[in-house]
């Protein structure tokens, strides 16, 4: 009888592993059908999708008219630190619009770009680096004018940038003297 016993015994203990394996397996398999259901979207790409390129008017909105103010603020306030952050940005900002909108009325925009930002922002460059407020001044203008340029040739004269003349409404403290 104790015999029998034992081999009940192992036969039971088999009988519950073999019912949690088959459970672990179970469970494993439907999460791996769920993972690849919330993934299904992406094995198969639908034909009519379409990327999402935000518009020459929301980047310039969006990403390069606050720049243009910041780099502006920022020497206003003696950050040329901060002025040179900001020029690398919206030369980077104008990179990737150009590259966002190669082409604008059968024109290449990343050189129509180039063509009137190149000279301007070189010019604030070495302005920043020499810490020269007349300097920048000038190529800030350049720069400003070159803008408005690009906006008459692309028929949107409307469109007119000018060098900041009042307090900004901006939660950018651009000013090293009231840091904390």
């Amino acid at each position: 009888m104790i015999g029998t016993e034992v081999e009940s015994r192992r036969r039971r203990r088999i009988v519950v592993a073999g019912m949690a394996i088959a459970a672990v397996a179970i469970l494993a398999s439907s999460l791996a059908s769920s993972r690849s259901v919330a993934a299904g979207p992406e094995e198969m790409p639908s034909p009519h999708t379409t990327e999402y390129v935000p518009s020459i008017s929301d980047l310039m909105i969006a990403t390069i008219q606050p720049r243009h103010e910041w780099l502006w603020r920022a020497e206003q306030n003696g950050n040329w630190e901060f002025a040179a952050y900001e020029l690398g940005n919206l030369r980077g900002a104008f990179r990737r619009l150009g590259q966002a909108h190669p082409t604008e009325h059968d024109t290449s925009f990343p050189d129509m770009i180039a063509s009137v930002t190149e000279q301007p922002f070189n010019e604030l460059d070495s302005a920043i680096q020499a810490k020269d407020t007349a300097a920048y001044a000038k190529a800030y203008a350049d720069l400003t004018d070159a803008c408005n340029s690009c906006h008459q040739a692309l028929n949107h004269g409307v469109v007119e940038i000018r060098v900041p003349n009042r307090p900004s409404a901006s939660d950018l403290n651009t000013n090293r003297a009231s840091r904390n």
